[in-house]
């Protein structure tokens, strides 16, 4: 065998083995299909991919926001209660208080980010733990879910914004159009933009970071806030896709969003992860859910589950990361 042979397959053995390790996650996803494929009624047909493709969509735009907040050694679980109100606000906002749909979509955003900006400003100015912080938002988003509808959906969704939840541009349903659109933004502002830098210097060494000159309360407030945007743009959807405004729409999907980024390969501890990864990880969630459900797995079992991943995750995650540092 040649030399310029043996660098090739090298070359070729050293990339796929970078590949395996920045998405390990494709090992799993593969196993699920053929897990499925053979068990689950319906799996493999065309109808049931776009149903995984529309769930994948929302989770991977949730997650998309809270890939940052990963990414600067943060988390925000107020995120599903944040998609629960922006779709109260945005159902109410049209059938009770009389507006238009793009102001009432508007001020949905308008709500979610000022949340965003909240927990920012928690979470830097008072110094309370993100996880805390976020808590406590939860809980506030939660309330005022009910405090606004009485515990009933919002009903009389007007007919011409179907069309984001449920529409087709081609044969691709608009929710994933917008997923693919997210990640494109996300991929190239967290690997060609200073801020994508300054966002990954925060999380890999707050202190280093800070005597670099990077103002970290700034990034760690932009963030949060786009957190809060990424929730806004899934309640909109939501309520398009559900033709209502379900008080307990968001429930749950803030940790689908942690299991997305933790299994696409954004560590806990910060600094750490590509975009890639996380829609990956979202790909995996929705494929998880939907085969459990075609398996007719109780909804309360599906809970256990996704906890259990959660956790399995969340452990190979610290101690890679424990792994790493005992190395150097």
């Amino acid at each position: 065998m040649n030399t310029v042979t043996k660098r090739k397959r090298s070359g070729f053995r050293q990339g796929f083995g970078r590949f395996l390790s920045d998405y390990v996650i494709v090992v799993p996803i593969l196993a699920l299909i053929i897990f499925f494929g053979i068990f689950g009624p319906n799996f493999l047909t065309g109808g049931n991919a776009m149903n995984v493709l529309r769930q994948v969509s929302w989770v991977a735009i949730l997650a998309a926001g809270q890939f940052f907040i990963i990414c600067t050694g943060e988390l925000d679980i107020s995120l599903g209660s944040l998609v629960s109100l922006a779709g109260i606000i945005f159902a109410k906002g049209m059938v009770d208080w009389g507006m238009h749909p793009l102001l009432a979509a508007l001020a949905t955003f308008a709500v979610c980010l000022f949340c965003g900006f909240v927990n920012g400003l928690m979470v830097t100015r008072f110094r309370i733990p993100s996880f805390i912080a976020t808590l406590g938002m939860q809980y506030i988003g939660s309330g005022l879910c009910y405090v606004l509808t009485n515990a009933y959906p919002v009903s009389n969704i007007p007919a011409g914004v179907a069309w984001i939840g449920r529409g087709y541009l081609g044969v691709v349903p608009w929710p994933v159009v917008i997923m693919l659109v997210i990640f494109v933004i996300i991929t190239f502002v967290s690997q060609k933009t200073k801020f994508g830098r300054f966002v990954y210097a925060v999380g890999g060494n707050q202190e280093a970071a800070h005597l670099s000159g990077i103002n970290v309360a700034l990034i760690k407030n932009a963030v949060f806030i786009i957190g809060g945007f990424a929730a806004a743009l899934v309640g909109v959807i939501l309520v398009s896709r559900l033709n209502s405004g379900q008080p307990g729409a968001g429930t749950g999907l803030e940790f689908q969003t942690v299991i997305a980024c933790v299994m696409g390969g954004v560590s806990l501890a910060g600094g750490k992860g590509k975009a890639q990864g996380v829609i990956l990880g979202a790909i995996f969630v929705g494929i998880l859910t939907n085969g459990m459900t075609l398996l007719d797995v109780n909804s309360y079992y599906q809970k256990v589950i996704q906890g259990i991943v959660l956790v399995l995750a969340i452990g190979v995650d610290v101690y890679k990361t424990a792994r790493q540092a005992n190395s150097k």
